[in-house]
């Protein structure tokens, strides 16, 4: 839209000492600023995945503080995923105050899944963990299935060798 033509000698005046304090700023902004802003089509940080601490050598410690930050980032997601996914089961329980039970029952269900693979991934891993005690933890939950059959469902005996 084409700017409309001053009325009079103050107007544009005004008009022309504001383009002479804008113009610079604009030209800063458009050639400078925007060009070297990183874009993203999300409001946080994306991260590049890095190895994980079973593809670290023993004495590569970068690798390993890395694989640990990755892990703790990790972690981080997948617990403010259960904190939204229990907000949503509680606000559809206000929601619907009296048939709570039966209509919020898939947010409850997807809640306790959440839970459930939260647990078995960090859970019982104590206070000053890492990403190789976390691993530890998997190796030895593979172990236990292969020996004995998925855990929760009861020791099967022992299993023919």
């Amino acid at each position: 839209m084409p700017e409309a033509k001053p009325r009079n000698i103050v107007e544009s005046f005004f008009t022309s000492v504001g383009n002479i304090l804008e113009s610079p700023v604009i030209w800063v902004r458009e050639k400078i600023v925007e060009p070297n802003q990183k874009q993203y089509p999300w409001y946080h940080q994306k991260f590049r995945r890095v190895p994980t601490i079973d593809q670290c050598y023993e004495d590569d410690i970068v690798c390993q503080f890395e694989a640990d930050a990755q892990y703790r980032r990790d972690k981080q997601v997948d617990s403010e995923v259960l904190t939204i996914l229990r907000e949503r089961f509680e606000d559809c329980a206000l929601y619907e105050a009296p048939d709570h039970l039966e209509k919020c029952t898939p947010l409850l269900k997807q809640y306790e899944d959440a839970t459930t693979n939260w647990f078995i991934k960090y859970g019982d891993l104590g206070a000053y963990h890492n990403a190789k005690t976390a691993f530890m933890k998997q190796k030895h939950r593979m172990v236990w299935e292969r020996r004995h059959g998925p855990v929760g469902c009861g020791m099967q005996g022992k299993v023919a060798e």
